[in-house]
């Protein structure tokens, strides 16, 4: 089964006083389509940088990055930006929602960017709404929701064009801790009912653990060897994985 997105001995360097450091150095894995798979690493492991590096939204100094059967460095960024718009949906820390859109209006915003008339997917949308249980909040604008409400507002934008990857970045960094669990559980579900892949990068064990694969960075290192697989994983399992590998 063909992937839905590869990284192939990826290295990223930034200039430091006219010196190259690196960020990320030799990251090599793949994302199989319907997998929910989490990458776990602390603050300035590099996370982020390759999240950014698998979207398309920076390129890498060495290496290649594969998003549904395209190589990214081979694309021009207007290329880039198209296949994006296509095959990825976003999950952001802080939201990222339109304070002036409604919640509906900012769950369609991706099909306006595309060029399609939401009236046109208004059953599907409702579906997500429904699906979310923010169907009751569509009128509302951004300000009169909780942490959480934005977060599931923030989802089915992701989903609004039927991506079939989303990358999750520390999704629940901004929340409490029962509404970073819900958060986590609907991305699970989510994933699962609209057949999309899911890559969710974090530092919070408890949330890493919810994936069916834990990847683990380490100084801009990430060895698949030393990943944990499996349905059940527990944030004790992913503590001791971190202290095998003195993170």
């Amino acid at each position: 089964m063909a992937s839905v997105l590869e990284a192939r001995d990826v290295f990223r360097f930034h200039e430091v006083e006219g010196r190259p450091v690196p960020i990320l150095r030799g990251v090599s894995f793949a994302l199989e389509p319907g997998t929910f798979t989490t990458i776990m690493g602390p603050s300035g492991s590099g996370k982020s940088t390759l999240l950014h590096l698998l979207a398309g939204l920076d390129l890498p100094s060495a290496g290649e990055i594969w998003l549904a059967g395209a190589c990214l460095s081979r694309l021009d960024e207007e290329e880039r930006t198209r296949l994006r718009r296509r095959q990825v949906g976003f999950v952001f820390q802080f939201f990222n929602l339109l304070p002036d859109l409604t919640v509906r209006e900012n769950v369609e915003l991706p099909l306006r960017i595309a060029g399609e008339d939401p009236a046109a997917h208004r059953d599907r949308i409702d579906g997500l709404l429904g699906r979310l249980g923010i169907e009751e909040l569509a009128r509302r604008l951004p300000r009169r929701l909780s942490g959480g409400e934005m977060q599931r507002v923030s989802i089915a934008r992701a989903l609004a064009a039927r991506p079939p990857l989303l990358l999750c970045d520390e999704p629940t960094g901004n929340l409490s801790s029962k509404a970073g669990e819900e958060i986590v559980a609907l991305l699970r579900e989510v994933g699962g009912a609209f057949a999309a892949t899911v890559l969710l990068v974090t530092h919070n064990p408890r949330d890493a653990a919810a994936g069916q694969r834990v990847l683990f960075l380490k100084d801009g290192v990430l060895d698949p060897r030393h990943a944990l697989t499996g349905e059940g994983l527990r944030a004790a399992d992913v503590f001791s994985r971190l202290q095998e590998l003195g993170i």
